[in-house]
């Protein structure tokens, strides 16, 4: 993450903040409502940040973070909240796949999926166009 990315995920993440806020439950008194937008901001900020960090193996983030922050919302505003998450994280994961096919994901090295035997991610370069490294090619789902 060294190269800059996070930063420019928290864009996302803030862009959902932004369509949703004012969304947040009408009726509770300015306090509460205050103490729900920093709750909200937070789970926008960590879904994104986690979605950054471990793209491929963080299955569902945009129904993680509906879940996470439904309550501060009523029941009518459910749907359009889940349509802006949806919306944003949608295109924070284009984005992320748009870094990882041009390699500039992971200091600007694309890394091999794999883990070593002790269960640390392989620190080898994976063959051109493909997701392992040699020693890991056999791996590989050969699509048909």
């Amino acid at each position: 993450m060294e190269n800059g990315l996070l930063p420019r995920m928290y864009q996302y993440s803030r862009a959902i903040y932004r369509s949703i806020k004012d969304l947040i439950d009408p009726w509770a008194d300015q306090e509460t409502q205050l103490e729900y937008r920093r709750a909200v901001l937070a789970a926008c900020e960590d879904t994104v940040e986690r979605l950054a960090k471990d793209p491929r193996y963080f299955s569902k983030p945009e129904r993680t973070l509906f879940q996470d922050i439904r309550r501060y919302f009523p029941i009518t505003y459910q749907g359009q909240v889940n349509w802006a998450i949806t919306e944003g994280i949608g295109a924070a994961v284009e984005f992320i796949e748009e870094q990882i096919e041009s390699g500039a994901f992971d200091g600007g090295v694309a890394r091999c999926r794999a883990t070593t035997r002790k269960g640390k991610p392989c620190q080898r370069t994976p063959l051109p166009e493909r997701e392992y490294c040699p020693s890991h090619q056999h791996l590989e789902t050969v699509a048909a």
